[in-house]
């Protein structure tokens, strides 16, 4: 049976939610959860050990550090301390290397679920990608940057953009495909979009709004759906 490991710092909200929906859909295939839940507390020096002794366990064959970590501990040494062979985000920079340089995309490859999962919501499109201009909106580690790794070993022509991207309304207008993944709510306005384009939205963001009066919280894109949704 296929053990995963996840490994949680602290009692952020947002990330218990997360663990609980990854828990659940790991059960569903079969994988077996080995869950250690971290008191905030804990020294870097503390966590470097248990995931040492994780890397050797045989029962163990990933290891998910949910992010983020508190703030007295330094998330790339973190990171790199995983096996890479165990590396269930694909962040180690072997496999980060390994993405980068391979010439397509294999399955045997740790690749970061987020923009795996964008590529497989192409790939269900049965469109064909090859030559296709994209615009990836966002330069994280996490989704930016292998999102074009996966799109360019597509044979797609990809502009990787971010907040700072010079006259970003007009790159986005020759794209026939956009992906935003920028941490900015409602960033990507509808004119940005061209027609019969299509757009996948990575960004989760809470905001607050005015309801009859009252102050509430709602979650939104990085793009503007009702106006995107025109096009």
């Amino acid at each position: 049976v296929p053990g995963l490991a996840v490994v949680q710092v602290g009692d952020v909200a947002a990330s218990s939610v997360y663990i609980k929906a990854k828990t659940k859909n790991a059960q569903e295939v079969g994988i077996e959860i080995i869950d250690h839940h971290l008191k905030n507390s804990t020294s870097q020096e503390e966590l470097l050990k248990l995931i040492n002794t994780l890397n050797n366990q045989d029962n163990v064959h990933g290891i998910l550090v949910q992010l983020p970590l508190p703030k007295h501990m330094h998330e790339p040494t973190i990171l790199d301390s995983i096996h890479p062979d165990k590396d269930a985000d694909g962040f180690h920079p072997v496999n980060v290397g390994k993405l980068s340089i391979a010439s397509h995309n294999d399955e045997s490859l740790l690749i970061p679920c987020t923009p795996y999962g964008c590529l497989i919501m192409l790939k269900g499109l049965n469109i064909d990608l090859v030559g296709k201009n994209t615009v990836v909106i966002g330069r994280s580690n996490i989704v930016g940057k292998p999102m074009m790794q996966l799109l360019i070993k597509e044979s797609c022509t990809v502009t990787l953009a971010h907040s700072k991207t010079r006259d970003l309304p007009n790159v986005c207008r020759n794209a026939d495909i956009v992906v935003a993944a920028v941490g900015r709510p409602e960033m990507v306005k509808g004119d940005w979009i061209k027609k019969d384009a299509i757009v996948i939205d990575v960004g989760i963001n809470r905001i607050e709004i005015n309801e009859n009066g009252e102050k509430k919280t709602k979650l939104v894109g990085d793009v503007h759906f009702e106006e995107a949704k025109k096009n």
